[in-house]
């Protein structure tokens, strides 16, 4: 390969592994892993598959997938024609524009081997490679910049790579995430072809992040691909990179220099740690298929109520469960339908009843309201409606304060979640606090603590 032109164009066509370790040796400090060799054979595979890629960071996988591998991808093999890469802004498309550009212009050997190439701005203002030899195009632009419609000559992009296109700030809000999702969905993934291929790197920064999304999507069948999830240690406790720590002394001081327990977890580890103070964990969650047939005590709702619908405006929660065993045995069942929903009074005394007419059919359900102001209202109208409601005065405890008084309930295992129909629920339970509405947290919150202070000593028309 040293000597003979032809041999080393042939051979490192073929293999990205050998186009890597040949053409970008200088980016090579350590012995490669397995965990590399497995996303550059990955990568070369001649299909279509999407790759979902999740590693350490330091693993070399920016590198790999998006300095090296649309160079390969169109003169390998693969042929590609139309490369497009996303990062998060504009400032990050500079950035790995110049990285793909310094490749080209200094690296001796890649441009006397599979050169010319040239530098080209396209009609929309990103910064773009063109491949004279093979009229091909790398495209580099950021996720707030529209694609639709886009095509190099006859050529619709047959080749996305979204590296780390979303960050902690964004992942913060639901509204945040479903846009990542949406853009990625709605204007990434259309704006290919039949066998475009779309890889996505990055870290898991959030339960609901993109990553997680897409990792959901690939385990429930709802798209194609391969997820990949590479720690720096494994759940054996083994280093996935020896040549590069081959030591637990090695892993110490990485971590020491890091600093920081959370960064370390996050990027390292690849463990999702909130950037606040987690009420409810997520493993702490205990579902239900099937509500066992113990001796059904109460049907109890709790209601959190909003007058405006306003976009803005907070939403009308409706929470309903099956309380099953008498104390010190009681058992919570979330049951659907769960109401989230913006509605004006008459609305909200509509829906109410309706909920009752169905729940009825098993026991009469006990509405919980909290006592305070408006909520009052429609205590009194519901009340006039012939359903039977409890006020439940909440003191000086906020929000916080309520839903922790729940999380012991809910990590004993007492408190269960329908498999289907509670995820929003479940949401605002496990990101309260950085999530925009927790409506239904308020609702869940009265409806737990009511059950917890009234708890089914008695028979249901006794309890006061």
């Amino acid at each position: 390969m040293l000597k003979d032109k032809k041999v080393r164009v042939a051979i490192t066509k073929q293999s990205f592994l050998y186009f890597f370790n040949f053409y970008y040796g200088h980016y090579v400090k350590y012995p490669t892993a397995n965990f590399q060799k497995e996303i550059m054979h990955l990568l070369e595979k001649d299909n279509e598959e999407d790759l979902y890629i999740v590693a350490f960071r330091g693993s070399g996988k920016s590198t790999m997938v998006t300095t090296a591998y649309p160079i390969w991808a169109i003169l390998g093999k693969q042929e590609k024609k139309f490369v497009v890469i996303f990062c998060q802004t504009q400032a990050q498309a500079k950035q790995h524009m110049m990285n793909l550009r310094r490749e080209l212009e200094n690296n001796e050997l890649l441009k006397k081997d599979l050169g010319p190439f040239q530098e080209d701005s396209d009609e929309w203002g990103s910064q773009s490679l063109v491949f004279s030899n093979t009229k091909a195009r790398i495209t580099v632009a950021s996720s707030e910049q529209s694609i639709r419609g886009l095509r190099h000559h006859e050529h619709r992009p047959d080749l996305f790579i979204c590296d780390s296109v979303e960050y902690i700030t964004s992942t913060k809000t639901r509204e945040g995430r479903d846009k990542t999702y949406r853009w990625l969905r709605g204007d990434v993934i259309p704006a290919g072809d039949k066998n475009t291929k779309l890889i996505v790197i990055g870290n898991l920064l959030h339960e609901d992040s993109l990553l997680m999304r897409l990792h959901d999507d690939v385990k429930e069948d709802r798209a194609e691909g391969k997820f990949l999830f590479f720690p720096l240690i494994d759940e054996k406790n083994m280093c996935l990179w020896p040549g590069k720590y081959p030591s637990h002394e090695d892993i110490k001081k990485e971590q020491k220099k890091v600093g920081n327990e959370i960064s370390w977890q996050r990027e390292y580890l690849l463990n999702i740690v909130p950037d606040y103070d987690q009420v409810i964990h997520r493993e702490w969650i205990s579902f239900y298929d099937i509500i066992p047939s113990k001796e059904l005590k109460n049907i109890v709702v709790g209601v959190d109520l909003a007058i405006s619908q306003k976009d803005t405006a907070d939403y009308t929660a409706l929470v309903s469960a099956k309380i099953l065993g008498e104390s010190p045995n009681t058992e919570i069942y979330i049951i659907p339908p769960i109401v989230n929903e913006r509605l004006t009074f008459p609305q909200q005394v509509e829906k109410c009843k309706d909920l009752n007419k169905v729940l009825k059919t098993q026991m009469q359900p006990e509405f919980v309201i909290e006592s305070v102001g408006y909520q009052d209202a429609l205590a009194q109208q519901l009340k006039l409606e012939g359903l039977n409601v409890r006020l439940h005065k909440v003191g000086r405890s906020d929000k916080r304060s309520r839903l922790m008084l729940t999380s012991n309930w809910i990590k004993e295992g007492k408190i269960f979640f329908p498999q289907q129909g509670a995820e929003e629920l479940i949401n605002q339970i496990i990101n309260f606090g950085i999530e925009r509405n927790d409506d239904l947290v308020d609702a869940f919150s009265a409806l737990v603590l009511d059950t917890i202070q009234n708890p089914p000593f008695f028979p249901h028309f006794l309890v006061a």
